[in-house]
């Protein structure tokens, strides 16, 4: 974009979803439904997990730091959809806008890290059950959650700065539901190309490496269970998995079909984004207290305690 006053604008106006009239209200009540269901649900296995000694396991901190993760998540992108449902509601400054780009990917890469850390707990306690106590002690948890949040927040950055870096002039329509990187570059007043290749990359790395690294895991994991003789034994290794590899599934899948178009950025780029911002956070704690015998249980316990 060539710009004659390379001056950077104090505030953006989100162009948000496009969408009929006569769906305003529905699609406004949908998503604050959504998000008032993703921070209950979220908040519930928070909950059910901090008040249940039996569930102080390495698996559901891991499932905890999830929830705080998905209900960060969540709330950096949704509101500000709900928001632009109301007059004036799509313009954002530029520190809310940084934010909001920063926190976005620092989550999204946080969330693929502990995704990977919680396949390599199940790995570890399916393949290498005898050293599982010794291989995940809490110590370990800790440093591996911290890692998580280290590498997100330090890969964020970087994308941040070199975003912002470039020059913008006074044209501050970001043609998306929020402030994300190929929406924010179409703005710059500079060749974006090395940006967009830089960021790509990046990205790209960062996903089909915890992506590998998760397939690799579930081919051992997998290869173990078989070995196991008794179909009871079988079920319930393959029951402690089979949640993670649906979200995952339903995590990776938008978001990997989404940054292999990069420079799209159309109306489906929007749909897709809120299936991994709205639809996801809002699906795992569904998908764990549904199919984990010891959260239903744990409901059930904290339900019956209930006056």
């Amino acid at each position: 974009m060539e710009c004659s006053n390379q001056t950077m604008p104090t505030e953006f106006i989100l162009a948000g979803l496009q969408y009929p009239k006569e769906v305003k209200v529905p699609l406004f009540l949908f998503f604050l439904t959504m998000y008032s269901l993703t921070l209950s649900g979220n908040s519930l296995i928070l909950w059910v997990v901090a008040s249940n000694v039996q569930l102080h396991k390495p698996m559901y901190w891991f499932l905890c730091h999830l929830s705080i993760l998905d209900i960060a998540f969540s709330s950096v992108v949704v509101p500000r959809v709900i928001a632009g449902f109301i007059p004036g509601g799509k313009v954002i400054s530029l520190g809310e806008c940084m934010s909001q780009l920063f926190l976005f990917h620092f989550l999204g890469c946080a969330e693929s890290l502990l995704y990977t850390l919680m396949a390599y707990d199940r790995f570890l306690a399916i393949c290498k059950p005898l050293r599982y106590s010794n291989l995940m002690n809490w110590k370990t948890c800790l440093i591996l959650s911290l890692g998580t949040v280290i590498g997100g927040c330090l890969n964020s950055m970087a994308e941040t700065v070199l975003t912002f870096r470039l020059p913008f002039g006074q044209e501050n329509l970001v043609d998306y539901i929020f402030c994300d990187i190929p929406a924010v570059l179409k703005l710059a007043c500079a060749d974006t190309r090395l940006n967009e290749m830089v960021i790509l990359i990046d990205i790209g790395l960062v996903a089909m490496t915890c992506f590998l690294l998760i397939l690799t895991s579930y081919v051992y994991i997998i290869a173990a269970i078989l070995r196991i003789k008794s179909n009871e034994g079988r079920r319930r290794a393959f029951s402690t998995c089979s949640a993670h590899i649906i979200v995952v599934g339903i995590y990776y899948i938008p978001v990997v079909f989404h940054y292999l178009r990069p420079t799209s950025q159309d109306s489906m780029d929007g749909v897709i984004c809120m299936l991994y911002t709205t639809v996801t956070p809002f699906l795992n704690p569904v998908i764990y207290t549904l199919r984990n015998k010891d959260i239903k249980l744990a409901l059930m316990k904290q339900w019956g305690k209930s006056p």
